[in-house]
């Protein structure tokens, strides 16, 4: 029987490899770099442990430095898969689990608020990780780094899933519940491994927005495992069954494929070429304070130019299930099989968006959707309101609008940071942008909604909409004058 694993890994690489051809050049020179490097680090001793480890994994990986194009690819949707799963799973559990299991004291709508809350923790927590762990990074090196971050990002995940609720703990278990949560974001915002800043360095001119929307797959992916996990147990087990023990498999789940991604990145980042490319590319950490002081407004530009995108993710991913389970009488098993039908069409729309960026520009294509996205704005309390079929078109309309604007909204205008300032800025760049965009986007919209209509969904997407427009014409016209 053939190997269905290196059939597939085979196709990938030969999908990938004339795109990927220039970023990894000069392979054929590594060994022989590799064996000096080793030579150099061991007359050093007195090096920290940490950088030892790192040493370690390099050296395991020197005898399969050449990693096929395919192999890089399906690593880093890995990578990006693994966290948005985490998060995705912690997002729903906020709306069918954590108002019942941690928050029993209050009514059905305050219940979920109070879990939006803990999810926004999230993204608060997720600049301080970079910061933390960029720190970490220049004193014992890139392994071990995203060694350290995914395994808390591992313990945060299993720490939920282990998690006593409110009748057992009390009020300890929403305290333990927001410090995991916190550990979650740090996590995720310390995993930065810089891949997207070092393909779109090297990507061809006119390829760069094929290149941008690699990483952005993990989403739609992530989504639908994740969902689909939850609409299977919530379809077949009792309520009591649900919330007593259902719910915790997911987080398992999330813990398992950590690990799985844990060695996939080391795979990756462990390679000599990749050490390489980013050392030439002055890819490392810099100071957080200098870059603010010198690179501040081009930080700020960009977060603000994929707002749309980012407002719209979590209005058709969070909010709408939690406006269902609500307000609704339509299933949440099947409204789940539906946001995963329309998670599909966003994946597709991601790998489009490369093929329409390339032709017309990412700038272009990020402001099209915004005006599109503001356009899908005002039909949105309708479509909330109007039904279970007029659910369903928002979901799958939402979800095809999200998938071609998120497919470039990573590092839109990043070409503009300095080259030493581009691997801190652009970690920096997506942190803000997830803070301000998607962050409380669930909180604020359900919050609104419920006490004075759902066309306060319509303001909060056309402020994103309008910001993103606003933050290119900036953009631009500071392009114009320099």
């Amino acid at each position: 029987m053939p190997n269905v694993g290196s059939t597939a890994l085979d196709v990938l690489s030969y999908r990938f490899e004339p795109r990927l051809v220039r970023l990894y050049s000069g392979l054929d020179q590594s060994t022989t770099r590799t064996d000096e490097n080793m030579s150099n680090v061991d007359q050093h001793p007195g090096k920290p442990a940490a950088q030892s480890f790192g040493r370690d994994v390099r050296r395991v990986n020197t005898d399969h430095s050449k990693i096929a194009p395919g192999e890089i690819a399906i690593g880093v949707i890995i990578g990006r898969a693994s966290e948005n799963f985490d998060f995705f799973v912690y997002g729903i559990a906020s709306v069918l689990v954590f108002p019942s299991v941690f928050f029993p004291f209050a009514k059905e709508l305050e219940g979920t608020l109070y879990a939006f809350v803990l999810f926004a923790f999230a993204f608060v927590a997720r600049p301080i990780g970079s910061v933390v762990f960029m720190s970490l990074q220049r004193r014992y090196g890139r392994e071990s780094k995203l060694t350290i971050a995914l395994f808390l990002l591992g313990v945060s995940t299993a720490g939920i899933a282990f998690l006593p609720g409110y009748a057992s703990l009390g009020p300890t278990s929403i305290v333990l519940l927001s410090i995991f949560r916190v550990g979650q974001g740090i996590a995720v915002g310390g995993s930065w491994d810089g891949l997207p800043s070092l393909l779109a360095l090297n990507a061809p001119a006119n390829r760069r927005g094929w290149y941008a929307m690699l990483g952005q797959l993990g989403a739609p992916i992530g989504f639908i495992i994740a969902a689909g996990l939850f609409a299977y147990l919530y379809a077949n087990l009792a309520t009591d069954d649900f919330l007593e023990w259902g719910w915790r498999y997911p987080f398992y789940v999330a813990f398992a494929i950590n690990v799985v991604a844990l060695f996939a990145r080391l795979r990756l980042v462990s390679t000599n070429e990749y050490s390489r490319l980013l050392d030439e590319r002055e890819l490392e950490p810099t100071s957080v304070v200098e870059m603010a002081r010198s690179q501040g407004s081009t930080m700020l530009i960009g977060a603000f130019a994929a707002l749309a995108s980012y407002a719209l993710f979590h209005l058709v991913t969070i909010f709408p299930l939690s406006w269902i389970r609500l307000y609704s009488t339509q299933s949440i098993s099947e409204f789940l099989v539906v946001q995963m039908i329309g998670a599909g069409l966003a994946a597709i729309g991601i790998v489009a968006s490369g093929k329409i960026a390339d032709r017309v520009g990412r700038r272009t294509t990020l402001g099209t959707l915004a005006v599109l996205i503001a356009v899908f704005s005002g039909f949105a309390p309708t479509l909330l309101g109007g039904g279970r079929v007029g659910q369903d078109i928002f979901i799958l309309l939402g979800f095809s609008l999200l998938g071609l604007s998120y497919g470039q909204a990573a590092g839109a205008v990043t070409s503009n940071f300095e080259a030493k300032y581009r691997y801190t800025g652009a970690a920096l760049t997506s942190d803000l942008a997830w803070l301000i965009g998607a962050a409380f986007a669930p909180l604020v919209a359900l919050g609104l909604s419920a006490h004075f209509g759902l066309g306060y969904v319509s303001v909060y997407l056309l402020s994103g909409a309008a910001c993103t427009l606003a933050a290119l014409s900036v953009n631009r016209a500071l392009e114009i004058r320099d």
